[in-house]
């Protein structure tokens, strides 16, 4: 392909804030016991072959950087190109909800003028697919595009996905929230290098916006094309999507779509296999490495080092990496942060309109 860098943004919030981002950007969310949310953008550039990739940095960057470090699990510790961590705006985001605020894109300009390639891709960091950009290069090099963004049609109303307006491929405009139907803005694009500077200095003077709000009146001007993603997609925005996003993984049609085609990679753990015990039961679920399991798991999604214990119960559940379940508790439709102990005889039960969530103890 074309030579392409990458430019992850992860410097953003979400309109309805939950326990699970009160310590930890969005982009470090754990997913599905092992994976963090961010592993998907990361991976999706790194099977490309992009192996110049920057990633701006939220202030609240401990577990992200305690996660990727050097990029090692990604082939990114290399002489020549690498991961580069770039900071992020003091001042926060868009309030509109914007993944591409300028003010973040030109202060980090400096990594966009130092390479020689055609094209940058730049991805927020917290939608789960698995996509080849290679035909998404192509695509874009095809149309004679100035930008290339990735859509799909809505499934669902969210507030924190952008649609957008397309009038034969082309992209006319832009809103934040969608419903069922609407083309969705899977926050991801390609761009020349070369245009996305120009760009750049175009809205040097109004770099509190993001990018998409920025050319809201230059889609005349702009030519920006839609290109429509057919495989599984899912935003987790909020506890509502995370919490979809995650269940959606007990479907083995839709992890084989995900995992089977090109290799998700993550940061490697040295865990024990999972141990269960005669007499425990265990259905439709994903057992994390160091689990041991004497009780009751049913459709849900353990992380490593889970216990529950003989007698308790876990159904329709998220639990984190360290959490105890102790014997006689009950635990459905909720999602239980890390290393916590729900105590003996607990019911910590949620509806399915209502997933209740255990703060990180």
């Amino acid at each position: 392909m074309a030579k392409a860098i990458g430019l992850i943004t992860a410097n953003y919030s979400t309109k309805f804030p939950s326990a699970l981002t009160d310590s930890r950007p969005a982009a470090s969310i754990p997913f599905l016991g092992r994976y963090r949310a961010v592993d998907f953008a990361l991976s999706n550039m790194v099977n490309c072959g992009i192996r110049t990739l920057g990633m701006i940095m939220p202030y609240n960057y401990r577990s992200l950087i305690d996660h990727v470090g050097s990029g090692r699990e990604w082939q990114l510790t290399r002489k020549s190109g690498g991961l580069f961590i770039l900071p992020g705006s003091a001042f926060g985001t868009s309030r509109t909800g914007g993944r591409f605020l300028l003010r973040d894109l030109i202060h980090n300009k400096i990594f966009l003028e130092r390479d020689a390639a055609d094209y940058v891709i730049v991805s927020a960091a917290n939608w789960i697919y698995n996509m080849d950009y290679n035909e998404l290069i192509a695509a874009h090099a095809e149309s004679g595009a100035d930008i290339t963004v990735v859509t799909q049609a809505a499934r669902d109303k969210d507030v924190d996905v952008c649609a957008l307006e397309v009038v034969d491929g082309r992209v006319k405009g832009i809103k934040h929230g969608t419903v069922f139907g609407d083309t969705a803005f899977l926050d991801c694009f390609v761009v020349g290098r070369e245009k996305l500077i120009e760009i750049l200095d175009w809205y040097a003077a109004n770099d509190y916006l993001d990018l998409f709000e920025a050319l809201a009146g230059e889609y005349d001007r702009v030519n920006v094309q839609a290109y429509d993603f057919e495989g599984y997609a899912a935003p987790i925005f909020n506890k509502d999507t995370y919490y979809k996003a995650n269940m959606d993984m007990l479907d083995p049609k839709i992890t084989h779509e995900l995992f089977s085609v090109r290799p998700i990679a993550t940061k490697a753990h040295d865990n024990q296999p999972a141990k269960i015990v005669s007499g425990a039961k265990i259905t439709n679920s994903r057992v994390s490495g160091s689990c041991r399991i004497y009780g009751t798991v049913i459709n849900s999604i353990l992380g490593r080092g889970v216990v529950v214990e003989k007698g308790a119960v876990v159904k329709d559940a998220i639990i984190m990496q360290g959490c105890t379940i102790k014997s006689g508790a009950h635990v459905e439709y909720a999602i239980v942060d890390r290393n916590n102990v729900i105590a003996e005889g607990t019911e910590f039960c949620g509806t399915e309109a209502n997933i209740l969530i255990k703060d990180k103890a």
